[in-house]
């Protein structure tokens, strides 16, 4: 990746865009920490991500939690590696949200569907309060209608809760929707960014252009329109 600069303020959402290939991964992984930036850096409020741990919401729902541990143990483990105690009334409130039963927390991730593991997920996420989430391609292994009550949730939630949000996806739809601001990856750099509505308006350049129509003409953009 090169000159990739991008900035994220509390309470709103940043999607990444683009094909195959372009970085998106990568992205991910130098704002966890994981992979080492040779310039630059990357910094939350003046601190390193190591530090402020963003959580992340993973692509595959059930493969993202040791399939041998109960969820509710799963959903402990952030508060436990920031050692946290976990306010019994937090994690109603949250399930609340993500309309999750707290007796589906005493199942395995085998024994719940993809889409109740992904809410799940997102409680993992939220359950210590970060000031930043990841999410990587969070609605592509759940059907139309589970998407879109998924990211409706996920929306709600974060206006209550007030993190930032970086979403990584495929799906222009759900980033013209659901985004504050939207960011073009191509080839490891920023093709383009600015505000979602006038990304689906005016694209800044004719890879934009192309994304955006290649859209528009799959119908993923109905509800951005």
């Amino acid at each position: 990746m090169e000159d990739v600069s991008l900035y994220l303020e509390p309470a709103r959402t940043l999607a990444v865009v683009g094909e195959s290939g372009a970085g998106k991964s990568t992205l991910i992984g130098a704002t966890l920490g994981l992979v080492p930036c040779t310039t630059g850096q990357v910094t939350w409020a003046g601190a390193s991500p190591r530090y402020i741990r963003p959580a992340l919401v993973m692509q595959e729902p059930r493969s993202a939690f040791n399939p041998h541990l109960l969820l509710r143990r799963s959903v402990m483990e952030p508060c436990v590696a920031k050692r946290l105690q976990c306010d019994p009334s937090r994690l109603q409130r949250l399930c609340d949200g993500l309309e999750i039963s707290t007796d589906l927390l005493d199942r395995r991730p085998s024994e719940v569907s993809i889409g109740q593991a992904q809410r799940v997920g997102i409680l993992r996420a939220l359950i210590a309060a970060p000031p930043l989430v990841l999410f990587d391609e969070p609605l592509s292994a759940l059907d139309a209608v589970t998407q879109k009550h998924t990211a409706r949730l996920i929306a709600e939630l974060q206006a209550e809760e007030g993190f930032a949000a970086m979403i990584v996806t495929h799906d222009l739809g759900y980033a013209a929707a659901y985004a504050d601001d939207i960011a073009v990856l191509r080839a490891g750099r920023i093709e383009e960014i600015g505000a979602a509505k006038a990304f689906v308006a005016e694209p800044k350049t004719a890879y934009g252009h192309r994304l955006r129509d290649a859209a528009f003409a799959l119908g993923a953009l109905e509800r951005a329109a």
